[in-house]
């Protein structure tokens, strides 16, 4: 379903968000870092340059930075590229994905200019689906009437419309170099990530904003990645 006109464009605050987990999809992978920044409206309609011209990151930003004890094996390959280990996050004493937790997200997107757009980059397939899981194992929720925006989906959108296709296809990574002709920093750390999308964000702000309609959808409408 894709939400209306109104409802889309009237988003005031967009939270930039990206998960790290112990796997993949089929892994039934579990949260082991999360980090969400908002950004509000003004700041992408009104963008900052250094004095070379070259676009900089909003100075104002609301940043939530966790890391969270999954309480089952990381895979090797997840630990490889994250960083994170079963081991460093029982040695720092991290909590798992718990009631506070949960209140922490629900009172960080509370407190943000409402309504509330949450964006990820492959956020329909991974990021939006893994968080629905852990918070109904929690028995809690998001609003149902929160929006969602799935990046990847938005550039392919954008590409098609001019009738072109992304070199080295649509990974963060593949479209940051695209962008800044340059490697992205901290991949794979999902303040890093996060960081790199809202750039990547911000470098086709007039045209995402203008086709959010488009590529949105509310919250209620996600489904849990595995139950």
């Amino acid at each position: 379903m894709i939400v209306s006109d109104t409802m889309a464009t009237s988003a005031k605050t967009l939270v930039f968000m990206d998960l790290e987990a112990t796997g993949l999809n089929n892994d039934l992978p579990k949260i082991t870092e999360i980090c969400l920044v908002a950004v509000h409206l003004s700041s992408l309609e009104n963008l900052i340059t250094d004095e070379d011209g070259q676009l900089e990151l909003p100075r104002v930003l609301d940043k939530l930075c966790l890391c969270v004890d999954p309480g089952k094996p990381i895979t090797g390959k997840a630990s490889e590229i994250t960083g994170l280990s079963n081991t460093n996050l029982d040695k720092n004493e991290k909590q798992a994905f718990n009631p506070c937790l949960v209140h922490l997200i629900n009172e960080f997107l509370n407190r943000q200019a409402q309504p509330v757009c949450l964006v990820a980059h492959n956020g329909f397939y991974y990021d939006f689906p893994l968080l629905k899981t852990e918070l109904q194992k929690q028995e809690a929720s998001l609003s149902s009437a929160l929006l969602c925006m799935d990046t990847v989906q938005v550039f392919r959108f954008l590409d098609k419309r001019v009738g072109k296709v992304g070199e080295n296809g649509y990974s963060l990574e593949a479209i940051y170099r695209r962008t800044f002709k340059k490697d992205p920093i901290n991949s794979h750390n999902a303040e890093g990530d996060v960081l790199a999308l809202i750039m990547v964000f911000l470098s086709k702000a007039d045209q995402i904003l203008d086709t959010m309609s488009t590529n949105c959808k509310r919250w209620g409408e996600i489904c849990p990645m595995y139950g």
